[in-house]
């Protein structure tokens, strides 16, 4: 699903969501004739980024098959790098994490979550190999994001049985390259925006429990820690981050560090 902004008037924008045939999305957007409904929403501006260090081929070097990357391990938190060149070695990397994506069930991942520190996501809001949208976003940035907000219960590969409620915005609008480095524009809204927004946030080293608020986050506290001591017992390594700093740290409403 995709959105085209229409008009801004007086901080409303209008927007038209898009619904595409089954495709990859960067050929979507530019080869299909979308059926189109009109849906109002209120947007603003989202945060200027710095620029980001160039990945080099070292970064997109892996070994198959690729594995999720579980908390706390500190890959999650760890600075993505910018995409510049774009060639078969990158489409090899968003074939196998779509893999990865489907084999465990997922509907979105984010190349830190199989410990690719690099700005690449991919998504399929239907989950299903051969169904819905295959989407690949590349060096992503918000423009714009609603003042609406919706509560969703999110899940994470990187949190392997939890579940929590997560409040985002209803919509946004981002700019992104696609798998062949061509630069675009896109709205999304509803579940393809908060797949998005969870995705993103990988992409800056933050975390879903950390935009929780402290009352949800003391529902699933316990296995946070369980998380946290399956890494000690794994890696003989004291746990890189702990939960309990967590407190009075919420993440504000917003994109970008």
């Amino acid at each position: 699903m995709a959105a085209s902004l229409l008009s801004n008037l007086e901080g409303q924008a209008v927007l038209s969501v898009t619904t595409f045939p089954s495709s990859r999305f960067y050929s979507a957007l530019h080869s299909q004739k979308p059926l189109t409904v009109s849906v109002r929403c209120q947007a603003k501006r989202g945060v200027m980024f710095k620029e980001d260090e160039v990945a080099s081929a070292d970064h997109l070097k892996y070994e198959a098959p690729l594995k999720i990357v579980e908390y706390p391990d500190p890959i999650l938190r760890a600075k993505n790098k910018r995409i510049d060149t774009f060639d078969e070695n990158l489409k090899k990397l968003v074939d196998e994490m779509f893999d990865v994506m489907y084999k465990t069930d997922g509907i979105g991942l984010s190349a830190p979550q199989v410990g690719i520190n690099v700005q690449v996501m991919v998504f399929n809001p239907v989950g299903e190999r051969g169904e819905g949208e295959e989407i690949v976003l590349v060096n992503p940035r918000v423009n714009k994001y609603s003042k609406k907000m919706v509560l969703f219960n999110e899940g994470c590969l990187s949190f392997p049985g939890i579940y929590a409620d997560v409040e985002r915005p209803e919509l946004v609008k981002i700019d992104a390259r696609d798998i062949n480095g061509a630069r675009f524009s896109v709205n999304l809204l509803g579940l393809p925006a908060r797949v998005f927004q969870h995705e993103f946030d990988h992409l800056q080293g933050i975390l879903f429990f950390d935009r929780m608020t402290e009352e949800v986050l003391d529902s699933i506290r316990l296995q946070l820690q369980e998380l946290e001591k399956k890494y000690e017992n794994r890696t003989g390594l004291p746990s890189p981050e702990r939960v309990e700093t967590r407190r009075g740290k919420r993440v504000a409403t917003g994109f970008g560090k």
